[in-house]
């Protein structure tokens, strides 16, 4: 667990005229987030049977075909073909960004710690889910209660979650072009949980991984 950063400095005023819709704790905590990222991994032992962790933990693909004699671990998910990275959080700001490439399906965002893991779910915010999801191809939305449809003016090849524990935020931004996609405000009471869902192959257009990366540095 990442020790809760120090109050960031202010950002210059010409940053935030640059850089007006992307988060300002992001230039203070750049560094800290770096050393965070290599913290995220994934956790196999919540990985639904039809997902395929790389070696190294870092990237999460759907495959058709399931491995024999997989423990049904009481963390593993069964419904939702999904994983959790294997680092919790209770307090802080944490920052990790996530390569979508030309993905057509995915969703990225946390979960609490107690959230349903067999049979059917609501993946929605009042059942401890916070996530950001696109689907056939170009449709984005904010999983709220309904669905808030997104316009992205950039189709995002990688995407950065912002959680900041106390203040009950969870951030998305398109790293692509630096900009502001959405933001959940709730209150967390326990243990939040990175979560990643690589989507269905959907033939061979959604075969490719969700890949964790290092953050972008722009400076």
């Amino acid at each position: 667990m990442v020790e809760p950063a120090e109050e960031p400095a202010p950002v210059p005023v010409e940053l935030e005229r640059t850089f007006g819709s992307f988060p300002w704790q992001y230039f203070t905590l750049r560094r800290l987030s770096q050393r965070l990222l290599d913290e995220v991994t994934l956790d196999p032992d919540t990985a639904h049977p039809n997902l395929l962790l790389s070696d190294d933990r870092k990237s999460v693909r759907f495959v058709e075909s399931r491995p024999r004699n997989l423990p049904d671990t009481p963390r593993r998910f069964t419904m939702y073909p999904c994983v959790l990275a294997a680092q919790g959080f209770t307090s802080g700001r944490h920052y990790w960004e996530v390569e979508v490439g030309d993905k057509t399906h995915w969703a990225l965002g946390v979960c609490k710690d107690s959230v349903s893991r067999k049979g059917e779910l609501t993946p929605l915010p009042e059942a401890g889910y916070w996530r950001l999801r696109l689907w056939n191809g170009d449709k984005y939305a904010a999983t709220t209660t309904p669905f808030t449809p997104l316009t992205l003016r950039v189709k995002p090849r990688r995407v950065g979650v912002f959680l900041d524990y106390e203040a009950g935020e969870v951030a998305f931004y398109n790293v692509t072009d630096r900009s502001h996609i959405f933001t959940f405000t709730d209150t967390f009471t326990e243990t939040v949980w990175p979560l990643f869902y690589p989507g269905i192959c959907a033939g061979r257009k959604n075969a490719a991984p969700l890949v964790i990366r290092s953050p972008t540095d722009w400076e």
